[in-house]
């Protein structure tokens, strides 16, 4: 059910924003709709998901409608500070959206549409499990509104699944691949590497499958313990191996030296993309600070510099709406140094990167010794920008360090 929520300041009943915040209208706007329904629960996931059992009342037949209700709260909100934007990117995350009827996720969407507008072109992604991927679920969110199929694959090796507590048929990732494009949507897969057990002839096997599959995105993500999760548990009883870090190492120049040779380029830490327009616009917002409301359970959202996250549990969610009240549970808004920070942090995993006149003092002459360790790249610096090398690629977090400290 997901690491705990942050500490912050009590949200008003409606949820109306303070007073002094000041809204620019030209900042790109997202949505963000959160899932949080899975058949199983994997053993190394903190996200904020449940399963039938962990409902305690609350309804899967019901969702939608309680997500509609929340929509049209903001919308009360957010009209109390200018005029409605329109929503440049919509991602349905989860959890497991395809477990919800096509039929219920097109109702959401049709809510952002009627409330906010959907801008013209706009990347509408749904994250999918391939078990529940078909040509008439893909032709029916096509119809909806939606452009990109975002497909859990995780892995092609059946053990490395296992270890990962993953259930799904890794045949059926090609058959979820040729419905979207049936359909007409781009495709991302999504891999995990260092698992208990995986080899690094395991993960070239994935990655050439994934390849082979001839997607637009690929996203690869080293496999990270998290507190409280049944992996964690199991590694701390000795049960299974910790993740070897040399070897998720390994496995990071292996991915990016094989989907560089297929025509793809890195454009996040852990993202490729075979064009800049197929890069995932939506998490790009994430990592440049633009502008998104959060809706659903334990859902995280920031405008114009304010964070709030809703309570975690359905049940909790769905009370909250019945009262016509925020599921808002807290909220915080970052200080100057906080916020440059998080800048560094973020911006630096892109390779668009972050300008050097950005930095404080301290930072731009961490420049010179960053280049001379091959962390960042020589000229990009010259044309005043942190982009990072390879190399710093595996060492992001010593980078930010050594830019923030």
């Amino acid at each position: 059910m997901g690491a705990a929520l942050p500490i912050g300041d009590p949200v008003p009943v409606g949820g109306t924003l303070p007073d002094d915040l000041v809204i620019d209208p030209d900042v790109p706007f997202g949505v963000y709709l959160h899932v949080p329904f899975c058949r199983v629960r994997c053993g190394y996931c903190d996200f904020n998901t449940y399963t039938a059992t962990e409902l305690r009342g609350a309804r899967q037949d019901a969702y939608a409608d309680e997500v509609l209700r929340e929509i049209a709260l903001s919308a009360d909100v957010m009209d109390e500070r200018g005029p409605r934007r329109s929503a440049q990117t919509v991602f349905f995350g989860g959890g497991t959206p395809t477990l919800l009827p096509a039929g219920d996720l097109a109702r959401m969407l049709s809510g952002v549409r009627d409330t906010f507008g959907i801008a013209a072109g706009a990347e509408v992604t749904v994250e999918a499990n391939p078990d529940t991927m078909n040509p008439r679920v893909a032709d029916e969110l096509a119809a909806a509104g939606v452009t990109r199929l975002s497909i859990g694959m995780q892995s092609a090796v059946p053990h490395v699944l296992a270890a990962l507590d993953r259930t799904h048929d890794p045949a059926n990732v090609a058959t979820a691949v040729a419905a979207a494009r049936g359909a007409g949507l781009d495709v991302s897969v999504d891999l995990i590497y260092g698992a208990p057990g995986e080899s690094l002839d395991d993960w070239r096997r994935s990655v050439e499958t994934a390849v082979a599959l001839e997607p637009d995105h690929v996203s690869a993500y080293a496999l990270i313990i998290e507190e409280g999760t049944r992996l964690e548990r199991q590694i701390r009883r000795g049960e299974v191996p910790a993740p070897d870090d040399d070897l998720q190492a390994d496995m990071y120049e292996l991915a990016d030296e094989r989907l560089a040779a297929a025509g793809f380029s890195w454009y996040e830490v852990s993202n490729w993309a075979r064009s800049t327009d197929q890069r995932s616009r939506h998490n790009l917002a994430y990592w440049r600070g633009t502008d998104w409301w959060g809706y659903g359970p334990g859902a995280h959202s920031h405008i114009a510099g304010l964070r709030w996250w809703n309570v975690k549990h359905p049940a909790a969610y769905a009370q909250r709406l019945a009262a016509g009240d925020s599921p808002a549970a807290g909220r915080e808004r970052p200080d100057a140094d906080a916020r440059r920070l998080e800048s560094v942090l973020l911006r630096s995993r892109i390779v668009d990167g972050l300008a050097i006149d950005e930095l404080d003092a301290h930072a731009r002459r961490s420049v010179a010794s960053l280049i001379a360790d091959g962390l960042i790249e020589g000229p990009e610096a010259v044309r005043g920008r942190v982009v990072l090398t390879r190399r710093g690629r595996l060492m992001a977090d010593a980078v930010v360090r050594a830019l923030t400290e």
